[in-house]
């Protein structure tokens, strides 16, 4: 996925809703730092678009049957948006004031996480997908552990289990990126 092809879908969904600004969280919101450095391929694989209208958070759900996974947006482009709540992932405390802003050419406002808010999201998950993208982003200094840490302790988790797994995961990834530098 690159900033042209989210381009594509967000003007689509502007044709549909009107809006013109949009949060993308998720694996993809890592195109918010393309423009600023290279981002390695495997955290662009995703063919959904985790995102939602800023000032209308649940207006995206409209946009579902023709936008979405299987609709005709999908079988003509290959990738869709997948409607979410900007409360449905596990955020710091904060992460609202450190979106990444992209104003694209079509003048449309993508707001992306910071890529360790949404690295806090992804271990709370610990989706084997999400490993690989975490593992990736690490290797390429695109996160941090210390602030992935520090923004841990900033943020309400599910439940112990899901703080716990989260703690036990990005400790594991140290180790881990610690012996694939030596």
């Amino acid at each position: 996925m690159e900033l042209e092809s989210l381009e594509r879908l967000l003007l689509a969904a502007r044709e549909r809703s009107r809006h013109t600004e949009y949060v993308v969280v998720g694996s993809l919101s890592i195109l918010g730092v393309t423009r600023e450095r290279p981002v390695p391929e495997r955290m662009l694989m995703s063919r959904d678009v985790d995102c939602y209208t800023r000032n209308d958070p649940g207006k995206i759900f409209e946009l579902q049957d023709e936008l979405g996974e299987g609709g005709p947006f999908d079988q003509c482009h290959g990738y869709y948006l997948d409607p979410v709540s900007p409360s449905l992932p596990t955020l710091p405390d904060g992460w609202e004031h450190r979106l990444v802003e992209v104003a694209l050419a079509s003048g449309i406002r993508a707001y992306f996480l910071d890529p360790n808010d949404a690295a806090v999201s992804k271990y709370a998950r610990g989706d084997r997908r999400d490993r690989e993208w975490l593992r990736t982003g690490l290797r390429a200094g695109l996160l941090s552990i210390p602030i992935i840490d520090c923004r841990f302790g900033q943020t309400s988790f599910f439940d112990a289990a899901e703080d716990r797994r989260a703690h036990d995961l990005l400790r594991e990834d140290e180790a881990w990126l610690a012996g694939a530098k030596e």
